[in-house]
């Protein structure tokens, strides 16, 4: 019997050792009470940028500008041209305990980070901590405080009851619209456009000549309407309706009646070849630039690429088309009660067994918040500051004063967006964050892909053909899986390593229970 015990704790032992391997138990963070200058530091950075060498250069200018604050620390670079890319090497890499230090990401993606494990660094403590925190007595630049974070920008990095990540920079959704063939058309623009204006000026402009020919261009392609995110389509056009989405707790909305009449007025749209989307037919900057899209709804962030005299055009220059280029909130259900996604990337500290090299990561982090960084990069695009210190700066508000000024660094369609969004911040909303949320994101905008291209197929849009595509879409993406809760992570189901440990420690435990009976009964039978 003791040989047999033995046996089961030796297993015990190794379950515990195949458990751990690969996959080490960290804990929780402390902040330590001194950052320790005396050491040296590595850490890694993972970026995102849009082809834009402005941006790579500015990330460089920061690294190098912070290394020269804190000479011990080295920051390494790692540059992605894609947000899903950087979400696809997270996941790889936290099975193997080779995460970066700090990270560009969505809140979304964060939620997926944490599940199952201790990944991600919550900042609270560090937000608020007096030398190292947010504004600290020992941070050696000059950034901002946690009340000069644009408020309604920093509360889209909390969830779960914690601060997971801080700003980085804010966008929303623009539609950057042909007033020179709106005009021609014989309309004029409304103070907000809504979704009935952008569909009736759409199907006037599909009127061709004998020979196939649109009246509005001369040319065979005109796609009047293109929109580049149809997940954030789907979105805001459930939240300008006040229908359902999802809940705070993760419970699934997205499939409701209100959806399949937007649908159906999808279906409408995309049978006449009126509408179409990024995915099927490529970038919506591409088909205005050359005079064949009217409406290109894309972020803010995208601004440098819109319009015939744009910085980043991206065709030939003997395909484009002059027009006049305005700058509009995307469509309204309701004009008086605008409402629109805000949306851009934030950052978030992975955790890390060296409680200092996390500390030493937390204080790059915050320094891309300082006015230089959050300036600087907000010029290479639409984007805006995520700090009223630096919306509030002289150097910034010189800058949107001197739109027009040239077609470079203000671009008036660049300056034009990032105003839209200064002037809308309290019209903006986000989805909630939970561990399910990106792929319900990925299937709101399928149901709108799915739908348009039937319907450009001729195929018959009804009640069945909803009820199909609802079901289809589920299966996609899981969301039958994604299970509500009281707005904790969910944390999924046990390794298999996990399983077996538990199974053995229950096996040795019956084990010791049944030897220790054996031995009872010995010692009974002798004192008979």
């Amino acid at each position: 019997m003791k040989k047999w015990i033995a046996l089961l704790l030796a297993v015990v032992v190794l379950f515990s050792l195949s458990g751990c391997h690969g996959s080490r138990e960290k804990a929780a963070f402390v902040i330590p009470e001194e950052f320790d200058t005396s050491r040296d530091y590595e850490i890694t950075f993972w970026a995102k940028n849009d082809t834009n060498m402005a941006q790579v250069n500015i990330y460089k200018q920061a690294i190098a500008d912070f290394q020269a604050l804190y000479p011990n620390i080295t920051v390494n670079l790692r540059l992605y041209t894609d947000y899903g890319k950087i979400y696809n090497d997270v996941i790889t890499n936290i099975a193997t305990d080779t995460t970066p230090n700090v990270c560009i990401t969505y809140p979304d993606h964060i939620a997926t980070y944490l599940t199952g494990a201790d990944t991600v660094v919550p900042l609270d403590q560090l937000f608020s901590h007096p030398k190292y925190g947010l504004g600290g007595s020992e941070v050696r630049f000059d950034g901002p405080t946690q009340e000069e974070i644009i408020p309604k920008f920093l509360q889209e990095c909390r969830f779960d009851g914690h601060w997971y990540a801080i700003p980085f920079m804010r966008s929303t959704e623009a539609c950057y619209v042909n007033k020179t063939y709106v005009e021609q058309l014989g309309y004029t623009l409304p103070e907000t456009l809504t979704w009935d204006f952008v569909w009736e000026v759409s199907e006037a402009a599909m009127a061709q000549d004998s020979d196939g020919n649109f009246l509005l261009n001369g040319q065979k392609v005109l796609i009047p309407f293109i929109y580049k995110s149809t997940d954030n389509m789907m979105i805001q056009m459930l939240r300008q309706l006040d229908a359902g989405y999802s809940t705070a707790r993760g419970e699934v909305q997205l499939f409701n009646d209100t959806t399949r009449s937007l649908l159906y007025m999808v279906a409408d749209i995309s049978e006449s070849k009126a509408f179409n989307t990024f995915k099927m037919v490529g970038y919506p900057a591409n088909f205005l630039n050359a005079g064949q899209c009217i409406f290109a709804i894309d972020s803010t962030a995208g601004a440098t690429w819109m319009g015939s005299d744009a910085p980043l055009v991206d065709i030939a220059e003997e395909k484009l088309v002059p027009f006049e280029t305005a700058v509009m909130t995307i469509p309204q259900f309701d004009p008086e009660n605008p409402k629109m996604i805000s949306q851009g990337p934030s950052v978030c500290i992975f955790q890390k067994e060296d409680p200092q090299e996390v500390l030493a990561s937390w204080l790059f982090t915050q320094y891309l918040l300082t006015n230089s960084v959050q300036i600087a990069y907000s010029q290479t695009e639409g984007y805006v500051p995520v700090t009223s210190k630096a919306q509030s700066s002289a150097e910034y508000q010189d800058y949107l004063s001197r739109r027009g000024e040239d077609n470079d660094t203000h671009y008036s369609v660049k300056i034009d967006a990032a105003q839209l969004l200064l002037d809308n911040t309290g019209n903006t909303f986000v989805t909630s964050i939970f561990n399910g949320s990106t792929s319900l994101r990925n299937a709101a905008g399928q149901l709108i892909e799915d739908t348009c291209l039937s319907a450009r197929r001729g195929e018959t849009i009804d009640e069945t053909y909803l009820d199909n595509l609802f079901a289809e879409v589920s299966a996609l993406y899981r969301l039958d899986q994604i299970t509500a809760s009281d707005g904790e992570t969910e944390l999924g189901p046990l390794p298999a390593a996990s399983k077996a440990l538990l199974a053995a420690l229950a096996a040795c435990w019956a084990g010791m229970g049944v030897y220790a009976l054996a031995e009872r009964r010995k010692r009974r039978k002798r004192m008979a």
